[in-house]
């Protein structure tokens, strides 16, 4: 009986303790499966999408967007912006050099490059053979001129041999030559001084006339007939009126030039010598146009030929052209307050990159910091 009753005790506190246990080892299998969750779970992310290696990334030198210094460090707006990407995300890289945009392009098409940043502008061209991110930086085509004085002999020889000066000037004498064969249709029987032969008398009125277009005409001979008197009048009156405006608009050419220069606007571009950079997406705009252009392997080769009076203008992205303009030509080159053909910069990657989509979520988290703000306000004092 007693031993029953012992059983029974320890049944009871078995019983009591029984959720206790029961309690413990299902949050040991929770606190276990959790973990184990946990473990398995993959990061989240863009830091997630990048491999857990060393990035090559490619550039090249395009100030203010990618700098190269003499101890061989890189700075610039390109760089800041993926240096700030990298550290946020912890990713490492290291950088290589190309000479060329169309070099760089070329070696992220082959594989050579995970990234590349430097001033790559998004066309359809490179389009075809890389992936671009997000664009980064929106801009436009500029144009630099010298700010030298305009030889005024120059610019005559130039107006006087220029297309509309010439059509102006042919305007003029095939006119002069059409009145002096009317004057002699009308005068040839009835006025000796346009009569004789053919030769002869076409040859006195066109003179009549061409003298009667500049005004130098002595009065000594002039048309007899009705008809002939009366186209002399129309003549005179227009020829004076035409003189005039032809005088004037040559005038007004040669003083804006000595003023404001030879190049004005993208309009004033098909007229010019214009120089640009080789392998630059500038090539495509100024193709497009018809617009004849001298290409230089390096933006300070052609600024220089600018100085010299070689070219008349160059074209370049505008940011580029005007850094480099601040830094090196600042007394000699001015770049004009226009900016056309709108383009955009972005990250190379080679076609079907698997870091596409990580590095545009990066890219917009990026451009939309304070820092990035700061980044274009120290290198090109833009506030945005």
């Amino acid at each position: 009986m007693h031993t029953f009753r012992n059983r029974q005790r320890t049944g009871r506190r078995f019983s009591r303790l029984l959720p206790a246990l029961v309690f413990a080892m299902v949050t040991v299998i929770a606190v276990a499966a959790a973990a184990q969750t946990g473990r398995q779970a993959p990061a989240s992310g863009p830091a997630a999408d990048f491999p857990d290696r060393e990035l090559v990334v490619g550039t090249k030198e395009a100030p203010p967007f990618s700098m190269k210094q003499p101890d061989g460090n890189w700075t610039g707006i390109s760089i800041e912006l993926w240096r700030q990407i990298a550290q946020e995300h912890g990713l490492k890289f290291r950088l290589v050099e190309e000479p060329s945009v169309q070099s760089l392009v070329e070696a992220t098409a082959r594989g050579d490059y995970d990234l590349s940043v430097a001033a790559i502008t998004i066309s359809p061209e490179r389009e075809r053979s890389v992936d671009f991110s997000q664009p980064f930086y929106n801009t436009g085509l500029g144009i630099a001129v010298s700010l030298t004085r305009v030889s005024i002999w120059r610019e005559i020889v130039r107006t006087m041999s220029s297309l509309g000066f010439l059509q102006a000037a042919g305007a003029l004498i095939g006119i002069s030559f059409l009145v002096g064969a009317l004057i002699w249709l009308f005068e040839r029987r009835h006025n000796e001084e346009f009569g004789g032969s053919a030769a002869k008398g076409l040859g006195a009125s066109i003179w009549w006339s061409a003298e009667v277009m500049t005004q130098a005409s002595t009065g000594h001979r002039g048309p007899r007939t009705l008809a002939g008197r009366a186209l002399a009048i129309i003549w005179m009156v227009v020829s004076i009126i035409t003189i005039a405006v032809f005088t004037a608009s040559v005038t007004s050419a040669l003083t804006t030039r000595q003023i404001r220069g030879v190049v004005n606007g993208v309009d004033d571009l098909p007229g010019v010598r214009v120089g640009a950079l080789a392998g630059s997406a500038t090539l495509g705009f100024l193709d497009r146009e018809r617009i004849a252009h001298r290409d230089f392997d390096r933006v300070e080769d052609g600024l220089s030929m600018l100085m010299s009076g070689s070219i008349d203008a160059f074209v370049y992205d505008k940011p580029l052209l005007a850094w480099l303009v601040a830094q090196k030509f600042s007394n000699s080159v001015g770049v004009l307050d226009v900016t056309f053909e709108p383009q955009s910069y972005g990250i190379a990657m080679p076609t079907g990159s698997r870091y596409r989509n990580a590095t545009d979520v990066a890219l917009l988290e990026a451009i939309r910091s304070e820092k990035w703000k700061q980044t274009l306000f120290n290198y090109l004092g833009e506030k945005r």
